[in-house]
């Protein structure tokens, strides 16, 4: 699903291309963190077509997020609570990379 996962992480999670070769494209996710996607049929390993793998992503507002994305067209789990004191929600890209966005919870800040 090489042409629909390049769709998804341009288009859907709005990530900028860095570098593109006929086989391979590098996305940025931040500032020096990026994603490089590969097409299977030219690449030396294999795709673990999902397996073992969650990308996670931090963001201001997990709720803006998850409206942003919905948007866009992509399938989204409900937003909930995490146990470290986050709110976040699941994705799976076209390949079945889940990936989760994720923001602290106002509620576990106290503040005296």
């Amino acid at each position: 699903h090489y042409a629909q996962t390049l769709a998804f992480y341009e288009h859907v999670l709005g990530l900028q291309r860095t570098l593109v070769k006929d086989w391979f494209v590098e996305f940025r996710v931040a500032r020096e963190a990026f994603l490089s996607v590969a097409d299977q049929n030219r690449a030396t390993i294999d795709s673990a077509q999902g397996k073992g793998l969650t990308l996670t992503f931090q963001v201001d507002d997990v709720r803006v997020s998850h409206e942003q994305l919905r948007a866009r067209g992509a399938t989204l789990s409900a937003v909930g609570a995490r146990p470290w004191g986050a709110q976040g929600f699941l994705l799976c890209d076209p390949e079945g990379t889940r990936i989760e966005i994720w923001a602290p919870s106002s509620l576990a800040t106290v503040r005296c």
